[in-house]
């Protein structure tokens, strides 16, 4: 059972659920939420962490000295060992970067990382809330994005399943309707959270 008391929050889901729908209300609430991807944007920069291991590793994604992050994309997530490989690079450093980040809400009763995966990258106790959707739905709206069909297949197909992340979860924020009635998903979570301290 995890320690509610620990106020630190996974913010996780497939791509295509909704998490920063739900991290926008969230910071509406005056919730703070940490976005490993952009953390995980800033080591592949230049002057970034992973960007010499990463650009020696894939030297065909770099464009104009800078990692053209697409190109990587479509490289990883057609095979999930390469997937891996990308991760160990990158993980450590966005851990870190996390950690950080959370410093400087040491004070705030309630923070929230959002993250795209299901790994421990940050370590085991965390209360894990996942943003659910129908795969279908989640399909429409990474083509809705303008993310070409194939490209949007594969990163769902790298990633767990419906299943998997249910059963991952602490709590599940349905985000199969409209946006009013995601407001009031993630109410009903944050009133279960203050009910628990």
């Amino acid at each position: 059972m995890n320690d509610f008391r620990q106020r630190r929050l996974l913010l996780s889901g497939g791509i295509g659920a909704g998490k920063s729908e739900v991290a926008l209300i969230l910071t509406s609430r005056g919730v703070p939420v940490i976005h490993t991807d952009e953390i995980g944007h800033s080591v592949l920069e230049p002057e970034g962490e992973a960007y010499s291991a990463v650009s020696s590793r894939w030297p065909q994604v770099v464009v104009e000295s800078r990692i053209a992050r697409d190109r990587l994309a479509t490289i990883v997530f057609a095979d999930p060992e390469t997937l891996g490989e990308l991760e160990a690079m990158t993980h450590p450093f966005i851990a870190a970067g996390v950690f950080a980040e959370l410093e400087r809400y040491s004070d705030d009763p309630l923070v929230v990382v959002e993250i795209p995966h299901l790994n421990d990258l940050l370590g085991r106790g965390w209360i894990r809330v996942v943003v659910a959707a129908p795969s279908e739905v989640r399909f429409q709206r990474l083509l809705s994005r303008g993310m070409d069909p194939e490209d949007a297949r594969a990163r769902m197909a790298a990633q767990p399943s419906d299943s998997e992340w249910g059963e991952a979860a602490d709590f599940v924020i349905d985000n199969s309707a409209d946006v009013a009635r995601l407001g009031e998903e993630v109410d009903r979570v944050l009133s279960i959270l203050s009910s628990k301290q």
